[in-house]
């Protein structure tokens, strides 16, 4: 197998989903920014369910 196909195999294997991250979120010291990305992440995760 040359190195390319190598890199093509690994660049299209299935990634692993973490859905149990160990992060806190407490919306009283929350600021604009990390209500974003909290939401970002949750889009993130509904894309990637919709994946499996």
């Amino acid at each position: 197998m040359s190195e390319n196909e190598r890199q093509a195999n690994q660049a299209n294997r299935q990634l692993p989903i973490a859905t149990n991250e160990d992060v806190e979120f407490t919306s009283e010291l929350a600021d604009q920014a990390d209500v974003a990305a909290r939401e970002r992440a949750a889009d993130a995760d509904e894309r990637q369910q919709g994946q499996a």
